[in-house]
């Protein structure tokens, strides 16, 4: 197949997710472009805002071919950028056709607004759509406000998944979450992203004598991330278990606020903080941890939990974690904002440890190897075209 990606992040702003799924549809030996229209915020990221390069530059990455346009985000207009930004994404895939004929399908990265444009694309140029969906209502509501009547950016978006051949949910909870803004008149199947599981290969773990029990948190310092009720539990569990340390890694987690917070709680000596780490030296944290802990408020996967699994370590998290960010005997789930329970859980996992297991790491290959989503992902697109093609007759 020839299949066009439009994201709706790019670097400096994400978009991880679809290089990642490009990357495993190229090694499949389809022919995969990257279409992406970069809007760069002035307030975010100046430097880029005043220099952004405004005409197509290109370049091959692992068998996928990107080419990347900037535009200048305009403060306080999301209306106006959406439609400059949806304009700009269409003068790429003119330039697509002009240069390589219509692709077979188009794969677009969350409805806003990279589903939109291609909702815009199959109406002009007759050819199907897949959307995934990475975003959580949580993140849309930043923007959107709560859920209600009149948000001008609703409507398109639903029209945009409504006529997609499929849409394609990183998790099934993903479905429920987004029906408030969007419903659920439209045709869906969860596949999960990808997880390097190449880079994030088993690993056996050193043993725990002579040395504390290490639990690690790799997640961004912010509300959702449930950092507060982490602290919480881990002081409770250093009440009853000398041996233990925690380990935490994300942005913002080296700020002023988590550094109070680990303070006030008197885990000073206990709690490790690495600050923002690359994904290196993610994976050198996990290597030396025995288990990782999220206590989330809300996910719209959680990677992360995966990685670790990945690597051969057992996770303790909460509800709001979907549950294909879980793997039977590696899991330990808890309900949301609860110490107690979070606490209790990790005092499981210390007194019944499953020691860094290759099955484990083995069940999370089978479930999300780029070459796992990469087949599944691939069968979702070639029933687009076979359905385009039917209907064409």
């Amino acid at each position: 197949m020839r299949i066009v990606e439009i994201p709706s992040f790019f670097p400096p702003y994400g978009g991880e997710f679809c290089m990642d799924q490009a990357k495993a549809l190229a090694a499949l030996s389809h022919e995969v472009t990257v279409l992406a229209h970069v809007q760069l915020g002035l307030t975010v990221y100046p430097k880029g805002w005043l220099h952004a390069r405004t005409k197509p530059s290109r370049l091959e990455e692992d068998g996928v071919c990107v080419v990347r346009t900037e535009m200048r985000g305009f403060p306080r207009s999301p209306r106006l950028n959406a439609r400059r930004w949806t304009r700009g994404v269409r003068r790429l895939f003119a330039a697509y056709v002009r240069e390589r004929g219509v692709p077979d399908v188009i794969h677009a990265h969350c409805c806003k607004w990279a589903g939109y444009a291609a909702c815009l694309l199959s109406r002009e140029y007759g050819v199907p759509y897949v959307v995934t969906e990475h975003l959580p209502a949580s993140l849309l509501a930043e923007e959107l406000g709560e859920p209600r009547r009149g948000i001008w950016q609703v409507e398109p978006l639903r029209e945009a998944y409504r006529e997609a051949a499929m849409v394609i949910p990183v998790s099934e909870e993903l479905v429920d979450d987004l029906a408030p803004y969007f419903g659920k008149d439209y045709r869906w199947t969860a596949i999960s992203n990808i997880v390097d599981t190449g880079f994030f290969h088993f690993q056996p773990r050193p043993s725990l004598r002579g040395r504390r029990f290490r639990f690690c948190c790799v997640a961004n310092y912010v509300p959702r991330k449930g950092y507060d009720v982490l602290f919480q539990a881990f002081k409770r569990l250093s009440a009853r278990c000398d041996n233990v340390e925690l380990h935490i890694a994300g942005r913002f987690t080296a700020g002023r606020e988590c550094r109070q917070a680990i303070e006030a709680l008197g885990l000073g000596d206990r709690v490790v903080n690495h600050g923002e780490l690359d994904k290196e030296d993610v994976r050198r944290l996990l290597y030396t941890c025995d288990c990782l802990v999220l206590a989330s408020r809300g996910e719209a996967q959680g990677l992360v939990l995966l990685e670790a699994m990945a690597t051969g370590i057992p996770v303790v998290t909460t509800d709001r974690v979907p549950r294909n960010a879980l793997v039977e005997g590696g899991s330990l789930v808890v309900p949301v904002d609860d110490a107690a329970a979070l606490a209790q859980a990790m005092f499981r996992m210390i007194e019944h440890y499953p020691e860094a297991s290759a099955s484990l790491s083995a069940k999370v290959v089978e479930m999300c190897s780029p070459q796992s989503v990469g087949q599944r992902i691939a069968s979702v697109l070639e029933a687009a075209t076979l359905e385009s093609c039917v209907k064409s007759w």
